[in-house]
């Protein structure tokens, strides 16, 4: 049986490139993808250190990916050999009850995240269930770095704004200014609301987003009560609309406490632990609070809005290395190497 490197899950703190079997075919509804373009996100740093021990041993990592269609299942009639697609890191069969009404975060015949509950991309191959829907074509002009990210983090940043109900003239405040964070300031802007602040204990975070146009204003908790910023902003009422973008105690308090009366609390950030929601003091303030894994079903919208240079989240990958490198690539991400934001495999020349 043919085989490829892979970079592959064995316990908390071992992982280690190898070589395994190249997948094949399961399923006619499947695509076998050749990977050109993998990131290393978030949640593969909360896997690497067992922070999610629902990932088996043997599993091999990474969902946010581009490629090139080597292979085709025989029920797959969008795509064919040769395509270049981006890949949404969850699958769907657009059958089942919650697919049919665009939920497909939680599709019952898989919700598959690769590199959590199959295998993912940080590899040479991958095999993509329900290839028609969860496959997306990269127009001729763009390249892979220009999508990279609508199968992950920028459409779990527009999940995290839509899921806001924002409202033209509101103030927002993300907490998190990492990549999901920046790229839930970055979709923000298209509701059009008048403020997006961001907040951040790192500086050159805050600066980033701000040098971007991402957000208006950056608030560091260090050195700033945010909360009375953002109610000196409001006339005192606080944010319209706070998206948590980060998954610790000190963003979600800060997300809760920081919005206004009858606002939304947008929860996107993954969580390892649990946290305490104080009922006794949130029923009387009529505060919506929305959180969720992302539904990606807005892809293609966002390829467009990509194409059209409404978004362009390319400057949030700071580093690239190819894939033979990618535990040195890990090291660089969790570490934040030279101000790493996002880092990038790239497949063997």
């Amino acid at each position: 049986m043919a085989e490829m490197k892979a970079f592959v899950y064995h316990g908390p703190e071992k992982m280690s490139l190898e070589m395994v079997s190249k997948p094949i075919i399961q399923q006619p509804t499947d695509a076998i993808v050749k990977v050109t373009t993998s990131t290393i996100c978030g949640t593969d740093k909360h896997i690497r250190h067992g922070g999610l021990p629902e990932v088996e041993p043997g599993r091999i990592i990474g969902h946010e990916f581009c490629g090139i269609v080597e292979e085709v299942g025989s029920s797959v009639t969008r795509f064919k050999p040769g395509d270049r697609v981006a890949v949404s890191c969850v699958t769907q069969c657009m059958e089942c009850f919650y697919c049919r009404r665009g939920i497909y975060s939680q599709c019952e015949n898989g919700s598959w995240i690769f590199g959590y509950m199959i295998d993912g991309c940080q590899a040479d191959y991958v095999r993509v269930p329900y290839a028609d829907s969860g496959m997306h074509l990269i127009p001729n002009d763009l390249e892979d770095e220009d999508v990279l990210f609508v199968g992950d983090i920028l459409s779990t940043g527009y999940f995290g704004a839509e899921s806001g109900k924002i409202q033209p003239g509101d103030t927002i405040a993300v907490f998190g200014s990492g990549p999901v964070g920046m790229c839930a300031m970055a979709t923000a802007r298209l509701w059009g609301p008048s403020r997006i602040v961001a907040v951040d204990i790192d500086d050159s975070r805050l600066e980033f987003a701000l040098k971007h146009g991402w957000a208006d204003v950056g608030l560091n908790p260090n050195k700033v009560d945010v909360v009375q910023e953002l109610r000196d902003m409001t006339d005192g009422r606080g944010a319209d609309v706070t998206i948590e973008a980060n998954g610790f105690e000190p963003t979600f308090k800060g997300a809760i406490n920081s919005v206004r009366p009858s606002g939304t609390v947008s929860i996107i950030g993954v969580f390892e632990k649990p946290q305490i929601v104080e009922m006794n003091k949130l029923w009387i303030k009529n505060i919506t609070i929305r959180m969720g894994l992302l539904n990606a079903n807005r892809i293609p919208e966002l390829i467009k809005l990509i194409r059209a240079g409404k978004i362009n989240m390319r400057p949030l990958i700071t580093h690239t290395l190819p894939l033979t490198k990618v535990a040195e690539a890990y090291d660089i991400f969790e570490e934040r190497r030279d101000n790493a934001i996002k880092v990038v495999l790239k497949a063997d020349a």
